[in-house]
């Protein structure tokens, strides 16, 4: 898929843990569905999936840092992604670098779009011909139900710079945007082909705008794919620019990378995972 402004089919219905359809499991034991959890920001409930990483349950004192991440049905299960069957791999790359000493082990939180209203809850402002502009309510759903509950719930450690954030599309888009605003929340960004283009590049002028009352940069990382129209890639070039003239530095708190052949679909960002993780949340 190569539109920016997609509304992600969300009419999957994959219950809470604990409701699945008889013979229903889901994709490894690592992973917890929660069908439940209800949102006074959104007005709704809202589905999350949870990764643990390898030894979890074995190291039953040790804590985790956190990475909260959109679109969260296209992240672990072939069955609720946008394309049948295809998913970023997050498990199985997460797996593989924690396992490989590239990654330290986190816990790793998938947010289910809310399907008609996935484009409104990602945008930052109301643009005159697409509408949108929720993504205040849903920064209050984030920050103010989702990271508690996951505290009660999961050891997760909730200090700055443990914790991040990351989504693609207008997924990287609300990243970046909440990301400056709660800046003391987030230490560490996943920024991929984000939707620069959304009224008239207004996320270039609140960068602009906020940047300077950022006391402690969060970590970026940024990229986009070269087949994903040049357009994007112009857009994207124009972000990282900005942030670097804002007071990012390359190779110290913001990565840009430009993705040979990589297009503006979820098997493309699946093959970003492993090194965006690795950026964000190296091994000590």
């Amino acid at each position: 898929m190569t539109i920016d402004s997609r509304k992600e089919d969300a009419t999957h219905d994959v219950p809470g843990e604990g409701h699945l359809p008889p013979g229903e499991t889901l994709p490894h034991p690592r992973l917890h569905l929660h069908g439940d959890f209800e949102s006074e920001a959104l007005g709704d409930d809202r589905e999350i999936i949870v990764y643990v990483p390898p030894g979890y349950e074995e190291q039953s004192e040790r804590t985790y840092p956190v990475l909260y991440m959109h679109d969260g049905q296209n992240l672990f299960d072939g069955r609720t992604s946008f394309l049948p069957g295809r998913t970023w791999k997050m498990r199985e790359h997460a797996d593989a670098a924690i396992l490989a000493g590239e990654v330290e082990p986190l816990v790793i939180v998938g947010i289910y779009n809310g399907g008609d209203r996935r484009l409104a809850e990602y945008t930052p402002e109301r643009d005159w011909q697409m509408g949108g502009g929720d993504a205040d309510r849903y920064g209050l759903m984030l920050t103010r139900e989702l990271m508690p509950w996951v505290a009660g719930r999961y050891r997760v450690r909730s200090d700055r710079a443990s914790t991040g954030m990351g989504g693609s599309s207008l997924g990287g888009l609300v990243t970046l945007y909440l990301g400056l605003g709660h800046a003391q929340l987030f230490g560490k960004l996943a920024v991929l082909s984000p939707s620069v283009w959304w009224n008239r590049q207004s996320i270039l002028r609140y960068l602009n705008q906020r940047a300077p009352e950022i006391r402690e940069k969060p970590r970026i990382w940024l990229d986009v794919g070269e087949q994903e129209g040049p357009r994007t890639l112009v857009n994207a070039d124009q972000l990282n620019r900005s942030l670097v003239a804002n007071g990012w530095q390359a190779g110290e708190n913001l990565r840009f990378e430009r993705i040979e052949g990589g297009t503006h679909d979820e098997a493309s960002w699946a093959t970003r995972v492993r090194p965006m993780l690795a950026f964000l949340f190296p091994a000590p």
